[in-house]
C-alpha cells in the first residue's frame, strides 16, 4: 500500500510505545500516535492528558486537552495540580510524548517564540503549557516533529523545555528526574542521543529515505550512525486504523 511520510512517522511513533504502561500525551502528532498505539500495539497503555484525564480512551482524535471526549472516556478525571504534583513530578509516568516548533542538537525544545526579541517576536507560539514538566520528570521523552531546517535549528530562539541542555551532565546539574529525550521521530527517520555526547544522531531511515536528505534538512551537522538501519513500512492494518482515526476526527 502507498503511504505518506507523515503516516510513516506516525506508525513508527506508535510502535515505539509498545510495552509502555503510561504516556503523558501532547496534542497534535503525539496524540495521533499514542491513540494508534493503544488501538494496535499497546492496548493497556494509560493515556494521560494535561487537563486531568487519566486512562482516556477517545473514540476520535481529541481537538485539544480540553476536549470533552477525553473526560467522557477516561478512567478518572483529576485536577491539573494533582496530575502534575502526584503523577508527573514524582516520576510515575513512563513516557512523555511532545512536539515543538524548534529542536536543537541536544533535544531542547522551543514552543514559545520565533525571533530574537522575546517582546517583539516574529511569531508568538502557544507557549510552554505542561511541556517543561513533562520533559523534566517523565522517565523518558519521545519527540515527534516534521524534519526541516526550520524546525531542526542550530540555536533555539527560546528554550521552553530542556532536553540535554548544553550536553552531558546538564540534566543532572539541573536536578531533572527523567532520562530526557530518548527518541526523536520524524518524517525522514529516527534520531537517538549519542550515549557519550548526548547529541542527536540519525539511527534509522524510513524506506526510500536518504541520510543526505536528513542532513540537508538539519540546521546543524547531523551525525549519522555507522550502522544505519531502515524502519519497516506500515502494514495494511496500521494504515487502515490510522486513516479511520483521522477520518473520524474530520467528520
Amino acid at each position: 500500500m502507498s503511504y505518506t511520510a507523515e503516516e510513516m512517522m506516525t506508525v513508527v511513533a506508535a510502535r515505539a510505545l509498545a510495552g509502555r504502561t503510561a504516556c503523558f500525551v501532547g496534542i497534535g502528532l503525539p496524540s495521533t500516535a499514542a491513540n494508534l498505539a493503544r488501538r494496535l500495539h499497546a492496548p493497556d497503555l494509560v493515556l494521560i492528558y494535561e487537563s486531568g484525564a487519566i486512562g482516556a480512551k477517545p473514540t476520535r482524535l481529541p481537538l485539544s486537552i480540553g476536549d470533552g471526549e477525553l473526560a467522557e472516556t477516561a478512567d478518572a478525571v483529576v485536577s491539573v495540580p494533582e496530575v502534575f504534583n502526584y503523577w508527573l513530578q514524582p516520576g510515575r509516568i513512563d513516557v512523555g510524548f511532545l512536539s515543538a516548533a524548534q529542536l536543537d542538537r541536544f533535544g531542547n525544545l522551543n514552543t514559545t517564540v520565533i525571533g530574537a526579541d522575546y517582546r517583539a517576536p516574529k511569531v508568538r507560539l502557544p507557549g510552554a503549557g505542561g511541556a517543561p514538566e513533562i520533559a523534566a520528570s517523565c522517565r523518558e521523552v519521545f519527540l515527534m516533529l516534521r524534519h526541516s531546517r526550520r524546525t531542526f535549528v542550530e540555536r533555539l530562539d527560546f528554550i521552553t523545555s530542556v532536553g540535554f541542555g548544553d550536553g552531558p551532565g546538564s540534566r543532572e546539574r539541573l536536578g531533572l528526574r527523567g532520562r530526557g529525550p530518548v527518541l526523536v521521530l520524524t518524517d525522514i527517520g529516527v534520531l537517538e542521543p549519542d550515549p557519550e555526547t548526548s547529541e542527536l544522531t540519525l539511527t534509522k531511515i524510513h524506506p526510500g529515505g536518504d541520510p543526505e536528505a536528513a542532513r540537508a534538512a538539519t540546521g546543524w551537522e547531523l551525525a549519522v550512525a555507522d550502522e544505519l538501519t531502515q524502519t519497516e513500512p506500515p502494514t495494511p492494518e496500521e494504515l487502515a486504523v490510522l486513516r479511520e482515526m483521522i477520518a473520524g476526527s474530520e467528520s
